[in-house]
């Protein structure tokens, strides 16, 4: 068994988690080895199959108030943070805050009632206003192509979206770019046999040392109780539809979501399902998904589907993700369906515990650099 010197700290897992907390400690000077088990291009896991929805608002249906806060945080982080990727790697994200929008075929009004009603209920008193419902001229107002379809909705002006293709592209940039700088490296198709507290040792025989070791592999992690959850999306390219912002529609069964892209792509979800099967979309998620896009607006009937992806989402017990230690072994996981809401928060707090672990290993390193 060989072994290797990689600096102070080991992550395991490069989605969207890992990612994130190798840029954030790269660019505080600290050196990271990034350990992938897949490609770095692929797209193929809970990250890269995901509508990256800022929607802490909405999400209040399924969440609470403590996920609530890391997401009201994390969106008041990611325009800072896209700038700085930007500034480094000049690769612009996708990133829209213009609030997402609610609504509900005339037969299941009373489902968008209730969903109003339980948001402002779990809402802090001083953020029911923005829950604001609309009628038919004001849903025409803020997306003229939803104009005489819908009679009520809701608007809620807080939430945003990003392109998560094109965030993961620019943080695998950012990544590289930080390791050249200060030093690391990023192995792909390495797979993790055992952590240890300053060990990682792969299943190719190869032992890396450590000064912190911090486990992001999602679904694959050692943590307990953690599963996998299910989620089915479809991407589709429809220029002919233009919406500026996501649109969820209540159904009785389900909650579709579209999220607008560049370039007339659209991302369409609702499936969620208690399953570790990680194959390929079925054919009534694919009918159900397809017609309520098309009850949205019959324009999305002439789209073209570009693509049809399935991922395992990383779930605790509680549904709540994990900043803690274990065993010496930190883990950064269980961002189940709200990745995007709340990593930000989750990796600056992450962020700034190994920077006060390591303080004196970073600063002796610095010093040796200058």
């Amino acid at each position: 068994m060989s072994a290797a010197s990689v600096g102070s700290v080991a992550i395991a897992g490069a989605g969207l988690a890992g990612r994130l907390l190798a840029w954030r400690l790269l660019s505080a000077g600290v050196p990271v080895t990034l350990i992938d088990a897949r490609a770095r291009t692929d797209r193929d896991h809970a990250a890269g199959v995901a509508a990256a929805m800022l929607a802490p608002y909405a999400e209040l249906v399924v969440s609470n108030a403590h996920l609530f806060a890391l997401g009201e945080d994390s969106l008041a982080l990611w325009p800072h943070w896209l700038a700085e990727i930007r500034a480094q790697t000049g690769e612009e994200v996708y990133f829209r805050h213009e609030g997402s929008l609610v609504v509900a075929h005339a037969p299941d009004a009373a489902g968008l009632a209730h969903y109003a009603d339980l948001i402002r209920f779990r809402l802090p008193e001083a953020r029911r206003e923005a829950v604001q419902s609309l009628d038919a001229q004001g849903i025409a107002a803020l997306e003229p192509e939803l104009a005489g379809r819908f009679a009520r909705g809701l608007w809620l002006p807080q939430e945003g979206q990003l392109d998560n293709d094109q965030l993961l592209g620019a943080l695998q940039d950012a990544v590289l770019q930080g390791m050249a700088r200060v030093g690391g490296q990023w192995l792909e198709r390495t797979t993790v046999h055992s952590l240890g507290a300053h060990t990682v040792r792969t299943t190719n025989g190869v032992e890396l040392q450590a000064d912190a070791v911090v486990d992001c592999r999602g679904v694959t992690a050692d943590w307990p109780g953690l599963r996998g959850v299910r989620g089915e999306v479809l991407t589709v390219s429809c220029p002919a539809v233009s919406l500026r912002r996501p649109v969820r529609l209540i159904h009785p069964r389900y909650m579709l979501y579209i999220v607008p892209r560049s370039g007339g792509r659209f991302v369409i979800g609702a499936t969620e399902l208690e399953s570790q099967d990680a194959g390929p979309i079925t054919v009534r998620s694919m009918l159900e998904l397809a017609s309520a896009l098309y009850s949205v607006h019959p324009a999305f009937g002439e789209g073209r589907i570009t693509r049809a992806a399935t991922s395992l989402r990383p779930a605790t017990d509680d549904h709540q993700p994990v900043w803690a230690q274990r065993e010496g072994v930190w883990h950064l996981n269980g961002l189940y369906r709200h990745g995007f809401l709340v990593a930000p928060a989750l990796v600056q707090r992450a962020e700034q515990d190994l920077l006060a672990l390591l303080a004196p290993s970073k600063s002796t390193f610095l010093e040796t650099a200058q």
